[in-house]
């Protein structure tokens, strides 16, 4: 029994997905930037995408620029907004370093968090100013799954740092949010297909209304010069059918995926001593004071078990899991976001990332309930 439960890391592909790419990485070839035949019916294909992006993000098909994922969308906010000077650039001491180093590249300054991973809306207040020209926010935590209180955030930044654009990181949310309606207040707006079941190498950054950013690469003009290079015709598409469904589908899917996400949580609390969950709890809009926590996120502490030695063996078992954030997946260091939430390097340490997807299984969670116990004790032992 496989039980994949790293979708924060990557989701598999769609269906939806597949089909819409196929025909561009086969007959229909072209360059959407020719004049011809071949490249008209490749440009429709970029129009027909930016389109349905545009419809699942809430904002104008202008203002969709396709990139080559979360990473490349997060540089181009953060290194192409206007400002210059030290903390013209602020960001939460949580965020993915895809903007956490961008913002260090400008030396801009991290504003902290408190326990559950939510930004310290008090510190920020403090860190604005007139200087500031750009506040990135993420809308969920890739690790811990907390939701940020990003219209609060926008509030703030709106009051005291009016010339400032704010970003939000939703690769996280997308499929779990409405991010149509949680980013609206953003200027800036960063999604990765491949973390709701598009394909890997594609994103896209929304740029809105009067918001003007300086390319980070040079070249040709497309993307009405704020990314050069020759689009990905099938990307694009299967970008757009992946979001397209994630989002017609997301009450459902966050409804059937909280639910196996309650019972795993819970089971495992009932089964596993010393374990504790490292952020906000399950069904934490039922709890008076406690953060929203996206459906798709169990993120642990095991007491007691180191987890490098813990993931090891939950591998060996056929459980896919992991210690955080897949790009620094093969770091020895603790988790930044635990650190900035006040868990000791230690604490950190024993800390496993669940997180659940469309395609979760009930099969896969009672194999997980199976196995993390029997794991745990032998590691204890």
């Amino acid at each position: 029994m496989q039980a994949y439960l790293d979708h924060a890391a990557t989701t598999p592909l769609r269906p939806e997905s597949l089909a819409a790419m196929l025909p561009f990485l086969t007959e229909h070839f072209g360059n959407p930037s020719g004049s011809h035949a071949p490249a008209r019916r490749a440009r429709t294909a970029i129009d027909e995408a930016r389109d349905e992006v545009a419809r699942c993000l809430g904002c104008q098909p202008g203002e969709v620029v396709f990139t080559s994922g979360g990473t490349e969308s997060d540089n181009l906010a953060v290194l192409g907004a206007p400002g210059s000077g030290p903390g013209a650039v602020l960001c939460s001491a949580v965020e993915h370093h895809a903007v956490l180093n961008a913002c260090a590249a400008r030396g801009g300054t991290t504003v902290r968090v408190d326990s559950s991973g939510v930004v310290d809306l008090d510190a920020l207040a403090d860190a604005l100013g007139p200087h500031v020209r750009l506040v990135s926010v993420m809308l969920v935590n890739n690790e811990v799954g907390t939701v940020q209180p990003l219209a609060q955030v926008a509030a703030l930044v709106r009051r005291f740092a009016p010339r400032a654009l704010l970003h939000t990181d939703a690769v996280a949310a997308v499929g779990w949010l409405d991010v149509a309606d949680r980013a609206a207040v953003a200027d800036l707006v960063s999604v990765s297909a491949h973390k709701f079941g598009g394909p890997k190498g594609m994103g896209a950054l929304v740029v809105r209304g009067q918001a003007r950013l300086a390319p980070v690469l040079h070249g040709g003009p497309q993307e009405r010069g704020r990314r050069p290079g020759t689009h990905d015709v099938a990307g694009a598409a299967g970008t757009a059918a992946a979001l397209r469904v994630a989002t017609d589908r997301r009450p459902e899917t966050v409804r059937l995926v909280g639910a196996r996400r309650d019972r795993l949580a819970e089971g495992l609390s009932a089964s596993i001593t010393g374990l504790e969950q490292t952020a906000a709890h399950a069904g934490a809009t039922d709890v008076p004071h406690q953060p929203e926590k996206v459906a798709s996120s169990c993120h642990l502490r095991v007491a007691g078990v180191d987890q490098e030695e813990l993931l090891v063996l939950l591998d060996d078992e056929g459980v896919s899991a992991s210690a955080g954030a897949a790009c620094a997946s093969g770091a020895v260091e603790p988790s930044h976001v635990l650190l900035a939430m006040g868990f000791s390097a230690d604490e950190a340490k024993s800390a496993v990332r669940f997180s659940l997807g469309h395609s979760t299984t009930e099969a896969e969670i009672d194999h997980v309930l199976d196995v993390m116990p029997k794991v745990v004790e032998r590691l204890r032992a």
